[in-house]
């Protein structure tokens, strides 16, 4: 946790930013009936019988100080899907920078065998070396605020069916492109200090 706690502080430019990426599922939903519309005095009506139309996936990466941030539906969520994201972060969202800063959690499709699976050797190695990994703790997810970000997302934009990715992919580039327009920078005030206050009961016990 500390570690995460002393990258938010630092500078963050083209040439090293700070970069958060995480992901989240959806499941893919379609009306068997249609919604009656609202009327003066009557809200939207919604049979609650729906027909499943299968998964689909946010990878949502976000500059926290640049107030910037990006959404990617995709159908899968393995570690080939990130992989590629890796790439296109790399080589589309930052190809100026020496080296990205990638905030990132533990789940068990971020192996660093994933480019590997997904790139030739030599390939792989390049965008390893483009990328300096901070992971977030066990229960720490919080940390990364790429899923506050999502948060953000779900709350007033994930809260209805959608019947396929594109109507997804419609809705959710339309919040990111809202988002981005205000601004929306990220003012991280939980230090290491204040960690070690906070959760002191979570330290372990040293015995001299």
């Amino acid at each position: 946790m500390e570690d995460i706690l002393e990258v938010y502080p630092r500078p963050s430019g083209p040439r090293r930013p700070l970069v958060c990426l995480d992901e989240m599922p959806e499941q893919l939903l379609a009306d068997v009936r249609p919604p009656l519309p609202m009327r003066p005095g009557d809200p939207e009506r919604v049979d609650s019988e729906y027909e499943r139309r299968g998964p689909a996936n946010l990878f949502l990466v976000c500059e926290p100080l640049a107030g910037r941030r990006w959404v990617t539906v995709t159908t899968r969520r393995t570690a080939i899907d990130w992989a590629h994201q890796i790439r296109d972060l790399v080589d589309v969202r930052y190809p100026e920078a020496e080296r990205i800063v990638l905030v990132r959690d533990t789940l068990n499709t971020h192996p660093p065998g994933s480019r590997y699976a997904a790139f030739a050797p030599a390939e792989a190695k390049r965008l390893a070396d483009k990328r300096e990994i901070h992971s977030t703790p066990k229960h720490g997810a919080w940390l990364n605020v790429a899923e506050l970000e999502l948060s953000g997302l779900g709350r007033p934009c994930l809260d209805r069916r959608r019947p396929d990715t594109a109507t997804l992919h419609a809705e959710v580039t339309a919040w990111q492109d809202r988002r981005n327009a205000c601004g929306g920078h990220g003012d991280w005030r939980f230090t290491t200090a204040d960690a070690r206050i906070k959760l002191h009961r979570l330290s372990p016990k040293v015995q001299e």
